[in-house]
C-alpha cells in the first residue's frame, strides 16, 4: 500500500502534460495572461510556456482581470472567509481587500459567487463587480464599482445586471441585466436567457442589440465593436456586433466544445477557454491560435492522504449479536469495535462506492453494493478482512439497494431503482425478481425468521401501499392488506407467530388555525397480523386469575411436549383470512417510523408534527414498547436513526452526530455506551475519488432521467468526450465544471451538481444594523442613508436600527464603531466584521463631528436580505394601494417552499375581502407547494353565511377569493414559479403580466451522497399538460400581457409591470364589480 501511495504521489506531483488543461476565468494584458487553475492565480507568457503562481490560499480566488494600465489585478477571491473583491500588483505581491460587505453564500455552484469581478473603469480608478448586496433574490444582482484606493462601494444606475463592460469613453456600458454565468444549462431557451443592451449611464436609455431565443453573454467592447458568447449555433462561439451598423457576425465556430469565459485587453485581442486550454483571438484577422501553459504547482489538492470518513457516514448496523458496529463511509466499508480492539476498513479503496452493509447471520461475512466493476453489483467480504471481497453478482445496469441475507445465510434479498425486487440464491448465484413496483423503488424487505418468506411494501396506483410477502416455497406473491389504507415497514416477530407493520388508520385531522382545513398528522398506528388461525391474540383482555397448582408431569412428558413445541423448519403461514386477523398494538397514532420487533418487544422512533419552515415542536425520539407489559419506554431523544443487531440483544442509535450501542431492553439507555467513529480513516486517492464521482454522476443521469432516450443525445459518447479532462482536474471545484458541463450537454434545467471534499474558510459573521451608509464626501464622513422599517414582530423580519430605545434616524452621522472612528477612506462594514456575537455601539451624530455626539447600542443581524425584501415588498403594496385607492389587495410568493408558503399565509387571508387581488411571482425561485396555493385561488363561491349578530357574510367554502385577481410573472419566475402562473391560467382564475418565465419544470430528487458528500440532482419528473404533452421545459410560461420593466421606468421609481396589473383589475371592476351577496330580507313564516 506504502508503495502504491509514493507512486501516485508522484503522479500527482509531476504533471505528464506538457499542456495543463482546466485553466478557467483568464484575462489579458500585454505579453500575459492570467487564470484560475487549481483554486489559485497564475500568469504565463501569451505565447505560452511555464505559469508563474500569484496566490495560493486554501480558498479559491477568480475572475482575474488586469487594470488597463497592466500594473494590478483585480479579482474575487476567499482570503478572509467569504467572497470579496481584492487587488494584487500583477507582478505578485500582497492581496488587499476593497469589499467588506459580507458575501451571500457559500452559493451553489449554479448561483456562482457573490461579488464577482468583472473588469475595471475606463481610468482604471475603479473595479467592476457584480453584487448580491442590495439583491431581494438570489436571482437578481446588480453591477457596482469600487476604487481601488479603497472606499463604499456605490452602484451603477441599472437596477438588475449581471456581466458588463464600459464602452472606450466609458460613458455606456454593455451589459446583461440576468447572471447565468454558472447556470449547466446549454442551447437555453427560456425567459432567463441572457441579452444584451447598450445602457446610456447619463441618459438612463436602453438598447437591446442582441436577439433570437439563446443566451448572449459576457460582453466585451473593444473600439466600435461589441464581441460577446452565444450558443445560437448550438454551442457557445463569439460573435460581434457593430455599433454603427447594427449588424452581427459569427467569429467562431467550434462544432465540439463550448468557448467559456472570453475577456479582452480592450484593444485587439480576446482570450477565451476551450476544451479547459487557453486560445486568443486576435479580432482583426478574427483567427484564434491555442496556446500550451504548463502550471508547476505542487498538486497539494491531488496529494494521496488520510483522511476521516467519520462525518460521511451512509449507512450502519450492528454485527448478528452486537459486539461491532457496521459503517458504511466515505465509500469504504468499516467495523468498529463497541469499546476494545481496532477499526478495520475491510474495503480500501478511493475508486469504488462501497455501501449498504449488511452482516451475514453467522457472523463471518459481510455483504455490501459496490460500483468497482462499473456498475452497482454485491460483493462478500470477511468480516475481519483477512481475504479480499468477492463479487458475486453481474450483469447489474441501475442503482441497487440494500443487501439483506436470510436468516439461515443462504439468500441475499436487494432492490433496484426501477422497483424490481430480487433474490440471490448464494448457492448457484442465481437472481430471481420476486416483485416489482410500478411506483419506484422499494426498501423495506425483510426476512421471517426461518427465510421462507420475505414481506415487504408495495405502493398501488393510488399511491397507497400494502404489505405482501413472497414465499420461497411456492414462489408466489401475495398482498396481505387492504389496497384502500396505507401499510408498510413490515416487520417479523421472532418467534414466527405475528407479522407487525405501521398502518395509516387515524383519520382524525388537525384543523388549521386560518380557515376551516383540515392537515393529517399523527396518523399512523402499529399493528401485528396472526401468521396462523391458531395464533392467539397478542392483546387479549387481561385479568388477574388465581394459579392452580398441577401435580409434578412426568420429565419424559415434559420432553415430549418440548420436542412437539420444536418449531417447523419453515414458517408456516395459513393465508387464507390473514388480512382480517389484525390486531392493533395498544399505543395512540402518532408518526411512527422505522419498526423493528425482537422477542417481547418492539423498537421504533416517534416524531413530532412536521412543519413547513420550522422546527417540530418534539424531536424525533427511539422508544421500546413492551407487549408483555404493554407499557411504552422512551429509550433516547433526538434520534435520527437506529439498528437493531440480529438477535435482538443490541441498538445501535445514531443521536445528533454520536453513536451509542444499548442493551434492546426498556433500561438500555442508562447504560448507553459510545461508540468512537475516530477509527474511520480512508486512504483518499483524491484522482480516483474524482473519477468514480464523475462515472457515478453518469449512471444516476442514465438511471434517472426522466426520458429514456436522453433527449437524442448519446450518452456513452458524451461521457467519453469529457472523461478526458479527469486527467487535468486540479480541485474539487474543477470536477464539479467538468461533470457540469456534461449533464449541461441534455439542454435540460435543474441539472446541478453540488458541494464534494474541498475547503471553504469559515465566513466572517458582520454585524449589520440593517440600514444603508452612504459617504458625505464633503466631510468625509458617512451618514445613515436609509433605516430598513422591518416587522420587529417577526424574527426573520427585525431590524436592529429600529428597536425600542436605538436613538439612531435617517440623516445621522456615524464617527465611530465600537469606539474605532470611522473616515471615509473605510468601509464601515470592516469593521463591523467579527462583532455580531454582542451588541455593536454607534457613535452618531446629526452632524459630521464629535461634538453634542451620543453612542447608541444596538444588536446586530448578520444577513439583511429579508430586510431587502420586505422592503421591496412594502413599497409595492402601498403603490397599489395608492393607484387603487385601497380596493386591491397584493401579495408576493418569493418562492414555492418554506418562505412561500408563509408570505401567502401571512398576506392572502387578511386581505380576502378586498375586491381584487395581485399576486407577484416575481423572481419566485420555486419550490413544491404551488398547488396548494392553487387550489385556495381556486375556490368559487357556492353559498355565504350570515349572523345577526355579524354584519359581513362569510363563504362557504372558506377562504373563497370573489373577485378579479391577476399573476405578475418575469424572467426569474423558476421551476414551481414557472408552473403556478401556468395552472393559474389553466384554472381561468385571470391574466399573466410581465415577461416570459424561467421555463424549468423537471422535478430532481437526490438519490444519496456522492462518495465525497456532494450531492448530484436529476431532473427526473417531467411536467405535461392534461392532454398528455410535455410543457413549460426550455421555453418558459408566456404572459397574457407582456409588459418590461425598463431600466430607465425602474430607476424613476416606477413599477411598469405592477401598474399594469392594478389597470386591468381596476378596469374589470368597472365593467362588472364583484361583492358578496347582502343579506337577504328576513323570512316570514306565519303560515
Amino acid at each position: 500500500m506504502v508503495v502504491r501511495l509514493l507512486a501516485l504521489c508522484a503522479l500527482c506531483i509531476f504533471p505528464l502534460f506538457s499542456q495543463t488543461k482546466l485553466l478557467r476565468f483568464p484575462d489579458i494584458h500585454g505579453d500575459k495572461v492570467v487564470f484560475t487553475y487549481g483554486g489559485d492565480l497564475w500568469t504565463a507568457p501569451v505565447s505560452g510556456g511555464t505559469a508563474t503562481r500569484l496566490t495560493a490560499h486554501p480558498g479559491v480566488e477568480l475572475f482575474a482581470k488586469f487594470s488597463p494600465d497592466g500594473k494590478w489585478i483585480a479579482f474575487t477571491g476567499q482570503y478572509d472567509g467569504d467572497e470579496q473583491v481584492y487587488v494584487i500588483p500583477s507582478t505578485g505581491g500582497v492581496p488587499r481587500q476593497l469589499t467588506y460587505y459580507p458575501a451571500r453564500g457559500p452559493l451553489a455552484p449554479r448561483w456562482g459567487y457573490d461579488n464577482q469581478v468583472y473588469g475595471w473603469t475606463v481610468d482604471g480608478k475603479r473595479i467592476l463587480f457584480r453584487s448580491h448586496r442590495d439583491s431581494r433574490a438570489i436571482q437578481i444582482s446588480r453591477l457596482y464599482t469600487v476604487p481601488l484606493e479603497g472606499g463604499p462601494a456605490e452602484p451603477l444606475p441599472m437596477p438588475e445586471s449581471g456581466a458588463g463592460a464600459y464602452s472606450p469613453e466609458g460613458d455606456k456600458i454593455v451589459y446583461s441585466p440576468r447572471s447565468r454565468d454558472f447556470r449547466s444549462e446549454k442551447r437555453y431557451s427560456g425567459g432567463q436567457a441572457n441579452s444584451l443592451y447598450i445602457f446610456d449611464l447619463k441618459t438612463y436609455d436602453a438598447k437591446l442589440i442582441t436577439d433570437g431565443p439563446r443566451a448572449s453573454r459576457d460582453p466585451m467592447w473593444i473600439g466600435q465593436t461589441i464581441f460577446y458568447n452565444s450558443d445560437r449555433d448550438g454551442h457557445f462561439n463569439l460573435y460581434a456586433y457593430d455599433v454603427s451598423s447594427g449588424k452581427t457576425s459569427q467569429v467562431t465556430f467550434n462544432k465540439v466544445w463550448d468557448v467559456r469565459w472570453p475577456s479582452t485587453d480592450r484593444k485587439s485581442r480576446i482570450v477565451y477557454e476551450l476544451n479547459g486550454e487557453l486560445h486568443i483571438l486576435d479580432v482583426k484577422s478574427r483567427k484564434s491560435k491555442a496556446i500550451s501553459i504548463l502550471v508547476p504547482d505542487d498538486g497539494l489538492v491531488r496529494r494521496p492522504g488520510r483522511v476521516s470518513a467519520a462525518n460521511l457516514v451512509e449507512n450502519f448496523g450492528l454485527s448478528p449479536k452486537g459486539e461491532r458496529v457496521l459503517f458504511a463511509a466515505r465509500g469504504d466499508i468499516f467495523t468498529a469495535p463497541i469499546e476494545k480492539g481496532p477499526t478495520r476498513n475491510l474495503t480500501r479503496t478511493s475508486g469504488a462506492h462501497d455501501k449498504w452493509p449488511s452482516w451475514s447471520p453467522d457472523g463471518s461475512t459481510i455483504a455490501f453494493l459496490s460500483d468497482r466493476s462499473g456498475e452497482e453489483e454485491i460483493w462478500l467480504v470477511p468480516q475481519d478482512g483477512s481475504k479480499p471481497p468477492e463479487q458475486i453478482t453481474t450483469g447489474g445496469k441501475a442503482m441497487r439497494y440494500s443487501p439483506e441475507w436470510s436468516p439461515d445465510g443462504k439468500r441475499i434479498a436487494f432492490s433496484d431503482k426501477d422497483g424490481g425486487v430480487y433474490v440471490l440464491t448464494l448457492a448457484d448465484r442465481k437472481i430471481t425478481e420476486v416483485a416489482r413496483s410500478r411506483k419506484g423503488a422499494v426498501r423495506d424487505f425483510v426476512w421471517s425468521p426461518r427465510g421462507n418468506h420475505l414481506a415487504f411494501s408495495m405502493a398501488g396506483a393510488n399511491d397507497y401501499s400494502s404489505i405482501y410477502i413472497w414465499s420461497a416455497g411456492d414462489g408466489k406473491l401475495r398482498r396481505i392488506t387492504d389496497e384502500y389504507f396505507d401499510a408498510d415497514t413490515p416487520a417479523w416477530d421472532p418467534e414466527g407467530n405475528y407479522l407487525y407493520y405501521l398502518g395509516m388508520r387515524e383519520f382524525a385531522p388537525a384543523i388549521s388555525g386560518v380557515e376551516f382545513n383540515f392537515a393529517t398528522t399523527r396518523s399512523r398506528c402499529i399493528f401485528a397480523l396472526a401468521l396462523r388461525k391458531d395464533v392467539k391474540s397478542p392483546f387479549a383482555p387481561e385479568s388477574d386469575e388465581v394459579t392452580i397448582t398441577k401435580e409434578e408431569e412426568k420429565p419424559a412428558e415434559k420432553d415430549k411436549e418440548k420436542e412437539q413445541a420444536k418449531p417447523p423448519a419453515d414458517l408456516i403461514i395459513d393465508f387464507d383470512g390473514l388480512a382480517q386477523r389484525v390486531a392493533r398494538v395498544p399505543l395512540q397514532a402518532d408518526n411512527y417510523s422505522g419498526l423493528k420487533a425482537k422477542k417481547d418487544y418492539l423498537i421504533y422512533r416517534v416524531q413530532g408534527t412536521s412543519y413547513y419552515g420550522r422546527d417540530s415542536e418534539r424531536p424525533p425520539s427511539l422508544r421500546i414498547y413492551s407487549l408483555k407489559e404493554r407499557k411504552e419506554t422512551t429509550l433516547l431523544d433526538d434520534v435520527r436513526g437506529f439498528a437493531l443487531s440480529r438477535d435482538g440483544s443490541k441498538i445501535l442509535a445514531a443521536q445528533g452526530q454520536n453513536w451509542f450501542v444499548m442493551d434492546a431492553t426498556p433500561a438500555g439507555a442508562g447504560a448507553k455506551k459510545a461508540v468512537s467513529t475516530a477509527g474511520l480513516m480512508v486512504d483518499r486517492v483524491p484522482a480516483e475519488e474524482w473519477r468514480q464521482i464523475f462515472d457515478e454522476v453518469w449512471r444516476r443521469y442514465r438511471d434517472f432521467f426522466y426520458v429514456k432516450n436522453m433527449h437524442g443525445y448519446d450518452w456513452e459518447k458524451v461521457r467519453e468526450q469529457y472523461r478526458p479532462l479527469l486527467d487535468h482536474v486540479a480541485h474539487r471545484s474543477d470536477l464539479n465544471y467538468v461533470i457540469s458541463e456534461m449533464i449541461a450537454e441534455l439542454t435540460v434545467q435543474h441539472a446541478y451538481i453540488d458541494g464534494g471534499d474541498f475547503q471553504i474558510p469559515p465566513r466572517p459573521k458582520v454585524a449589520l444594523p440593517g440600514a444603508r451608509f452612504e459617504l458625505d464626501k464633503a466631510s468625509n464622513r458617512y451618514r445613515i442613508s436609509k433605516i430598513f422599517e422591518g416587522q420587529n414582530e417577526e424574527e426573520i423580519y427585525r431590524s436592529p436600527l429600529t428597536e425600542i430605545g436605538v436613538d439612531v434616524k435617517v440623516g445621522d452621522y456615524v464617527l465611530a464603531i465600537n469606539g474605532e472612528e470611522l473616515t471615509g477612506k473605510d468601509d464601515p462594514y470592516r469593521l463591523l466584521r467579527h462583532a455580531a456575537d454582542h451588541p455593536v455601539r454607534l457613535t452618531v451624530n446629526s452632524k459630521p463631528d464629535y461634538d453634542g455626539a451620543r453612542i447608541v447600542s444596538y444588536r446586530p443581524i448578520t444577513d439583511e436580505s429579508n430586510l431587502i425584501y420586505l422592503d421591496w415588498v412594502n413599497r409595492n403594496r402601498r403603490l397599489v394601494t395608492e393607484l387603487s385607492g385601497g380596493r386591491i389587495g397584493y401579495l408576493h410568493i418569493p418562492d414555492m417552499g418554506a418562505a412561500g408558503i408563509r408570505e401567502f399565509i401571512k398576506w392572502y387571508y387578511p386581505q380576502i375581502r378586498k375586491e381584487g387581488l395581485i399576486v407577484d411571482v416575481r423572481a419566485n425561485g420555486g419550490g413544491n407547494v404551488s398547488r396548494m396555493l392553487i387550489e385556495r385561488l381556486r375556490r368559487k363561491l357556492l353559498g355565504v353565511t350570515f349572523s345577526r349578530t355579524i354584519e359581513d357574510p362569510s363563504t362557504y367554502p372558506d377562504g373563497v377569493f370573489v373577485g378579479p385577481m391577476a399573476v405578475l410573472l418575469d424572467e426569474n419566475s423558476s421551476s414551481d414559479g414557472d408552473i403556478f402562473p401556468a395552472m393559474f391560467r389553466q384554472a381561468g382564475l385571470g391574466p399573466l403580466i410581465g415577461k416570459r418565465s424561467w421555463g424549468g419544470v423537471i422535478g430532481i430528487t437526490n438519490r444519496g451522497p456522492l462518495i465525497d458528500g456532494g450531492t448530484v440532482f436529476v431532473p427526473e419528473f417531467g411536467f405535461a399538460s392534461p392532454e398528455g404533452e410535455w410543457i413549460i421545459e426550455g421555453h418558459g410560461v408566456d404572459p397574457d400581457i407582456e409588459v418590461e420593466n425598463d431600466p430607465k421606468s425602474v430607476i424613476e421609481g416606477r413599477d411598469p409591470q405592477l401598474e399594469r396589473a392594478v389597470a386591468e383589475i381596476m378596469k374589470k371592476l368597472k365593467e362588472k364589480p364583484v361583492k358578496l351577496p347582502s343579506r337577504p330580507p328576513d323570512p316570514v313564516k306565519l303560515k
